[in-house]
Order: C-alpha cells, then structure tokens, then sequence
C-alpha cells in the first residue's frame, strides 16, 4: 500500500468513527524524498480520493495535485521540523477529547496502563486562531516531548513513525477521553499509584519493547 493509499484509508478511518465532521481534520505524511503530502482543503474526509492529496515542499509550496491546500499545514510542517522521528501527522476533532480542551483540561492523570506506554502526557495546548502562526507558538513548548496534543477549543493532533501509528494514537487518545468522562459519571476514577507507575515503566522497554523517559 502506497503511503497515499494509507491516507485514504486513514482519512476513511477517521469519518466513520466521528472524529471529524463535514471537511474537518487533516492528514499529512512524509514522502520518500522528503517532500509531504496532506489532504487538500474543502473535502470530506469520508470522500477523500488519492487526487484530493497534494504534494507540498517543507516551505509549504505545492509540487503536484489540485485544490487549495489544508489551512492547517503549518501545524503538521512545525511538527515535521521538531521531530525527525515524526512520519506522518493527524488532526481530527473528536468529540470526548475536544470537550475536555472545552473545560480547560489536558489528559495529564495516570489511568491507563496502555495509555503511560502509547501517549504518556496529553498536554492541553492554550487556545489559538486556527491556521495561524499562534497555533504554532501553542504547541512549541510540547511537541518534541509529546506524541499527542489537545487544542483547546480546537481538537486534537497525533504524529507518529507512519500514518497508522499516528491514527492508532488518536483512537486511544478518543477512547481514553471517552472513558475516562464515563467513570467520572459513575463516580471518582481510580488514578494508578506512583507505585504502580513506576513498576510499568521498569518493564516497559524489556516487556513492551517501549523506552519511556
């Protein structure tokens, strides 16, 4: 599967599970020679077609494809330019995740075994126009140490070594929110203990084949 075809897939992906609607999100990947492709603007991601992917430059000027590019471009070229591990980059708006940035929270409390060794730390990442460099200034001080961010009043953003790491990591970020605001319904959710935490990360990298810092 080509890395265009995986976007499709990926931009499928992302509609049916509702984490965008109508032209919401983004999706971006690096290519062989260094070049990105991103999903063009004004296109439903349940749609998407290989022609709907431009090819961009990493100053962010269009090398082949049609169609205006994604407004957001300058958040997946800033993440491409602090992270040389990142390969590929995702922003959706799903619904659990986006209402904790509604409330001003990041997903920083240690619930999840999966989540410590996948995610680690969700920042949330003050709020800023859309499209803007402002949306740049918000995440500068988290990228490089995070491998998913929460925008306030804006979504969310994952980036990883491909373009299914990257969607996989939204899924559990999406479905950490989810049920961490249903446990909150039920009750008070147990956070794991300093105990607990520090025993996952002493097997993480043997066991899990995971190095957390």
């Amino acid at each position: 599967m080509s890395i265009k075809d995986e976007i499709v897939k990926i931009s499928h992906l992302i509609y049916q599970n509702k984490f965008v609607a109508a032209y919401d999100g983004n999706i971006s990947a690096l290519s062989e020679r260094n070049t990105i492709f991103i999903t063009r603007s004004g296109v439903c991601k349940g749609e998407l077609t290989i022609e709907d992917i431009l090819e961009i430059d990493l100053k962010g000027n269009i090398i082949s494809g049609e169609g205006k590019i994604s407004t957001e471009n300058k958040l997946h070229r800033f993440i491409y330019s602090k992270r040389s591990d990142v390969k590929a980059v995702v922003h959706c708006h799903p619904i659990y995740s986006t209402a904790f940035t509604l409330v001003g929270e990041g997903l920083i409390e240690n619930y999840f075994p999966e989540v410590i060794l996948h995610l680690g730390k969700v920042p949330l990442c003050k709020y800023a126009t859309p499209s803007t460099d402002e949306l740049i200034v918000s995440i500068k001080d988290y990228v490089e140490n995070s491998s998913a961010l929460l925008l306030q009043n804006h979504g969310a953003v994952t980036f990883g070594e491909s373009v299914f790491d990257a969607y996989y990591k939204m899924e559990k970020l999406e479905h950490a929110a989810k049920t961490i605001f249903i446990a909150r319904m039920l009750g008070n959710p147990r956070q794991l203990s300093e105990e607990e935490i520090n025993k996952l990360i002493s097997i993480s990298e043997s066991t899990y084949g995971i190095k957390i810092k």
